[in-house]
């Protein structure tokens, strides 16, 4: 994620993403808003996997691409993609050629699969490492928000146990942002305030 500056006292400002409409878009309805499907839960892990490294409206702004290419991120198709799709994926320049990050998002597919046929699902387990509300204070500034929590270390683990990959815990809390199973918008974000 990109982090924006503090904002100026008398101009209430969006924590990221000011003055870009996209980046606006997403900051004022999705990131922190609760996910609970299980295709949007898969696209939010594979493209903060994807983002690794890079800036977040990079991955913001493929994210049309990254739909179409991966099928809208269901499980059931992405699950079944072989090696013919790795090379079609390596070779689409709308999205991230990175083929660590293709295959992971397909073993994800796999695994999430798996959980399934199990009786599980990725909400009940992304949700079930959210933070006790009462125990969250709201940032102050970007200084407050953490790279990692405790609670994204053992998500990764959980993941990784389930077959995921690519998941390490900033990973993990970037994706628990991105769902809202935690909430990271500055106190003074006109989201909190309402100061638009």
């Amino acid at each position: 994620m990109d982090l924006a500056t503090d904002a100026p006292a008398l101009h209430a400002v969006r924590c990221f993403g000011e003055g870009n409409t996209l980046y606006e878009e997403y900051h004022d309805h999705e990131w922190g808003v609760p996910v609970h499907d299980e295709h949007a839960l898969l696209e939010r892990v594979a493209l903060e996997g994807f983002q690794s490294g890079l800036a977040w409206i990079t991955v913001l702004r493929k994210r049309p691409a990254f739909r179409a290419a991966f099928d809208d991120f269901d499980a059931e198709l992405v699950a079944e993609y072989g090696d013919d799709d790795v090379e079609r994926l390596m070779s689409d320049a709308s999205i991230v050629r990175n083929r660590a990050k293709i295959e992971a998002t397909i073993a994800n597919a796999r695994a999430l699969r798996a959980l399934h046929a199990a009786g599980g699902s990725l909400d009940q387990v992304m949700w079930s490492f959210a933070p006790a509300r009462s125990d969250r204070v709201r940032p102050a500034t970007w200084a407050d928000v953490p790279a990692t929590t405790p609670e994204s270390k053992a998500l990764a683990k959980e993941l990784k146990s389930l077959g995921f990959r690519f998941i390490g815990p900033t990973t993990a809390y970037a994706a628990m942002q991105a769902c809202g199973i935690v909430d990271d918008h500055l106190a003074t974000c006109p989201v909190v305030t309402g100061r638009w």
